[in-house]
């Protein structure tokens, strides 16, 4: 039984998805001046295989595992809920809650959570190294993160704007 969005639950599933892509077009725009910066420098070989395989690793890692296959249509069935099940707190936290880091499955949440400090270790991690190959890391999370807002906003789409979404949000009941 398809429940009936009201104003609440569409503008939260809105905000939500739009807080998402506007945090990950935020971290393309500060890590895309990094990767280009690091073709100022000279490159031997090794640092135009280390740039193929990082950009194809991160295209499939990042990009179609982590993105397309798992963060993205979740995540836009976490919107899909969040219009068809108002809440004013989940509304005001949407993009928090269409991450998965609240009313969401004990197993989603700690997923979440994980992920976002790994990231930041990483993130913390890659900032000691000097360029190319700051740059050439940059450049392969760069491709992972455009693979990952375009299939969002795909998704996004067809959570939105279909009857029916094949995809779980996770939540709690």
């Amino acid at each position: 039984m398809e429940r009936k969005s009201s104003f609440l639950g569409t503008v939260g599933a809105l905000w939500g998805l739009a807080g998402v892509v506007l945090l990950l077009l935020s971290a393309t725009l500060r890590l895309s001046p990094l990767a280009v910066d690091a073709f100022s420098y000279p490159f031997a070989w090794y640092h135009w295989l280390a740039l193929i395989v990082i950009v194809l690793g991160m295209a499939y890692a990042e990009g179609y595992k982590g993105f397309q296959q798992a963060f993205s249509p979740r995540t836009a069935a976490r919107a899909r809920y969040l219009r068809e099940n108002p809440n004013v707190l989940h509304a005001v936290l949407a993009p928090f809650f269409c991450m998965g880091y609240f009313h969401a499955t004990k197993r989603r949440k700690i997923t979440s959570i994980s992920l976002t400090l790994g990231i930041i270790v990483l993130i913390i991690l890659v900032r000691f190294l000097t360029q190319p190959w700051r740059g050439i890391i940059d450049a392969g999370v760069v491709v992972g993160l455009v693979w990952g807002i375009v299939s969002l906003l795909v998704f996004s789409v067809q959570a939105l704007g279909r009857e029916q979404y094949p995809f779980s949000p996770e939540v709690t009941e």
